[in-house]
């Protein structure tokens, strides 16, 4: 799934499916592997595109509908993605700079050049001093070009095609949203926490209004993560198993906790 022309993978209307799909395999594998951490798992959370998988995981979204879905959500992110140029970055940071007056700056500065309702802000939150900014491409460049000024310690763009989880996908979110109310929503079996607010779904109504947020909403993974593995002193973290391709994830709750980090470990099909 994840083999082919990496300029054709990197665009939203084929990777999404090709990530969904690898995950899924990835599970069947831990299913296969390890069946007992599928019977006695408690929870389950997914980054962006990996929230749908957590909900096809905890039998509340069907996987037919899940791979329908995917499509739809691509095509209108792809979509929005052609209709302005966007990029996201991950961005380094230290206790004294003001990210957020750093992207109010960048969308200034896009503004008196001349582009149409720019946007530049956070649309990932991953670790302390690490986020991914993402906006129009030149408030990204601006950012760039300023970085030492602004207090940016390091910016690395993301091989991605558009501005993910910003307004800049507006356009997205009603195509999606007439698509998830076609299907049958199912209550989780488990716990999945939603990127929107780092918090866990209460039922299928509560899918159903958050899950089309998530497009034009930052990714709250950071806050996600701490809601987790939030434990009483002398209690034991639990099993993690990172499903799916790559391994950015255990890398990333290695920053946020590294105790549960230690009995963390990625599955790849």
């Amino acid at each position: 799934c994840l083999e082919g022309p990496r300029e054709k993978l990197n665009r939203t209307e084929h990777a999404q499916l090709a990530v969904m799909v690898s995950s899924l395999a990835a599970l069947e594998q831990l299913r296969e592997e390890r069946p007992k951490a599928i019977e006695t798992c408690v929870a389950a959370a997914g980054f962006s595109l990996g929230e749908i998988t957590a909900l096809v995981y905890a039998d509340a979204l069907p996987f037919d509908k899940a791979l329908r879905l995917v499509q739809v959500r691509a095509t209108a992110m792809q979509a929005a993605c052609d209709q302005a140029a966007g990029a996201m970055a991950m961005t380094l940071y230290g206790p004294d700079t003001n990210l957020g007056e750093a992207c109010a700056r960048a969308q200034q500065w896009c503004l008196d050049k001349g582009v149409e309702s720019p946007y530049c802000g956070i649309a990932n939150y991953m670790y302390p001093h690490c986020k991914v900014v993402a906006g129009n491409v030149e408030a990204l460049e601006f950012l760039e070009k300023n970085a030492k000024t602004l207090k940016i310690r390091r910016m690395k763009r993301l091989a991605v095609s558009g501005a993910f989880h910003t307004p800049l996908m507006q356009s997205a979110v009603e195509p999606f949203t007439k698509a998830l109310k076609t299907v049958r929503l199912q209550d989780p079996v488990i716990r999945v926490y939603s990127n929107v607010d780092g918090k866990p779904y209460r039922h299928a109504k509560h899918i159903l209004n958050q899950l089309p947020k998530q497009i034009v909403r930052p990714v709250k993974w950071e806050q996600t993560l701490h809601e987790m593995y939030e434990r009483r002193q002398g209690v034991d973290f639990p099993r993690t198993f990172e499903c799916g391709p790559g391994k950015g994830l255990v890398q990333v709750l290695e920053k946020v906790n590294a105790k549960a980090a230690q009995s963390s470990l990625n599955v790849t099909a």
